[in-house]
């Protein structure tokens, strides 16, 4: 089974952290979804869809969750393997939410988790259901850390994550942040800036950011930045090897400085265009920039996902 136009998703996470937000935009790009798909029925479904040449199904994207409880994932991640030994383009997206946000979404919106009853509290619920993921988040080819990404951020990472995904070849992603947000869970190797002279402190550059002139003329000013960059550089390069041939589909460098605007992001374009080849471009994502990518306040995240979901 070698079709290099035909993809298979499994897409797995915690209940709450945005699984159907996920799969409506797959939906949305063209992909064939089933949700809430019990793991018993994976190869039969598999042999009814992708395996049967039918263009339908040439994009398919399988929901799996823990709602049928006690479960054994194993044959799943199998069966997955096999695939790929087939040469079909599978890919396992898992979504990890904080417990905690995880604990407020529910308690905002007084929706029940799937695995809660009258004897299960809604913080063992969650902790029982990561336990019974988490072979499946172990092998995730790509995690997405949901806990401060509202709608629109999720949708867009989903899409811009995915559609640079080609067969064989690493996606490489350079993401500045802030620590004062917390550090980026998805995040594959993490590197500190704050070390770096902040152009924060500047009059004339505070309210720039990392990609203005001013401020990268600033930080190309001092040796230790230029070091920093150098080092992180051969660091990667060094051991992107090793990650490619353990078969990893994404990997994450994250960069973070203060306020995740001028030292971070700074950083990660001058990464970015280092590591950039004619077949591998990498991709550079801005926390603290994008329009789409900035933490919701804590008291929005609820009306953001379906807690069953």
């Amino acid at each position: 089974m070698n079709r290099p136009d035909t993809r298979l998703i499994l897409l797995s996470g915690q209940s709450g952290s945005g699984k159907s937000v996920a799969l409506h935009e797959l939906e949305d790009e063209g992909y064939y979804c089933i949700d809430n798909l019990p793991p018993n029925l994976f190869d039969s479904v598999i042999e009814r869809t992708i395996k049967s040449g039918a263009k339908l199904y040439r994009l398919l994207a399988l929901g799996i969750d823990a709602r049928s409880g006690d479960l054994d994932l194993t044959p799943v991640i199998q069966s997955c393997a096999t695939l790929r030994r087939e040469r079909l383009d599978c890919l396992i997206v898992f979504l990890h939410t904080d417990e905690e946000i995880l604990i407020h979404r529910y308690s905002e919106t007084r929706r029940r988790h799937p695995l809660s009853t009258d004897r299960v509290s809604l913080r063992e619920a969650i902790r029982k259901e990561r336990d019974l993921l988490a072979s499946l988040s172990e092998e995730a080819d790509l995690t997405i850390d949901t806990s401060r990404k509202t709608v629109h951020e999720l949708r867009t990472e989903i899409r811009v994550r995915l559609n640079h995904h080609q067969r064989g070849h690493l996606v490489l992603l350079f993401e500045s942040f802030a620590y004062r947000d917390g550090v980026p869970l998805d995040a594959d190797l993490v590197f500190d800036a704050r070390c770096l002279p902040n152009p924060h402190w500047e009059p004339g550059l505070r309210n720039l950011t990392g990609m203005d002139p001013a401020v990268k003329h600033y930080l190309e000013s001092f040796n230790q930045v230029g070091e920093l960059v150098r080092d992180i550089e051969q660091l990667v390069r060094k051991w992107l090897p090793a990650f490619e041939a353990q078969n990893r589909s994404y990997f994450t460098v994250a960069i973070g400085c203060t306020g995740g605007r001028h030292r971070s992001v700074y950083v990660s374009e001058a990464l970015a265009r280092r590591l950039t080849t004619s077949q591998n471009p990498a991709l550079v994502r801005h926390l603290k920039l994008d329009p789409e990518s900035h933490p919701a306040p804590r008291d929005q995240l609820p009306e953001s996902f379906d807690p069953v979901g």
